[in-house]
């Protein structure tokens, strides 16, 4: 299963180098205006026509390339998991000694004497 995994990243890197190429190659919508004032484009290696196509279907079939090896990645990272064990602390296998309580004495508590809002005030 792991030489699938491999094939099938070295066919997204390829296929993702090739769209990146194959889209720069093409020509915007602006080219064909400087075709019409003398640009040349017929005397170009696929012709005034064949480069457009040319290029267009080798983009599909790069994209298409590209997106079945994802496919094919994601699907093989479902198979290639591991188990789930818990977690993280499902891996945690010494525990801690128990600890005695410390204990203090306990302190006579004091009775507070209530006194009256008036009486807390600061006079004036």
């Amino acid at each position: 299963m792991n030489y699938i995994i491999t094939i099938a990243i070295v066919l997204q890197v390829l296929s993702a180098l090739a769209v990146i190429v194959l889209v720069l190659l093409q020509h915007g919508k602006g080219a064909d205006l400087g075709a019409a004032f003398g640009g040349g484009a017929s005397g170009s290696l696929f012709g005034a026509t064949g480069s457009a196509n040319f290029l267009s279907r080798s983009t599909a079939v790069a994209a298409t390339i590209f997106f079945c090896s994802t496919l094919a990645l994601t699907i093989g990272a479902k198979h290639n998991r591991a188990p789930v064990s818990g977690g993280v602390l499902g891996t945690v296998t010494e525990t801690a000694p128990a600890q005695q309580p410390v204990t203090t004495p306990k302190a006579p508590v004091e009775q507070k004497t209530t006194e009256s809002p008036a009486q807390n005030q600061i006079p004036r």
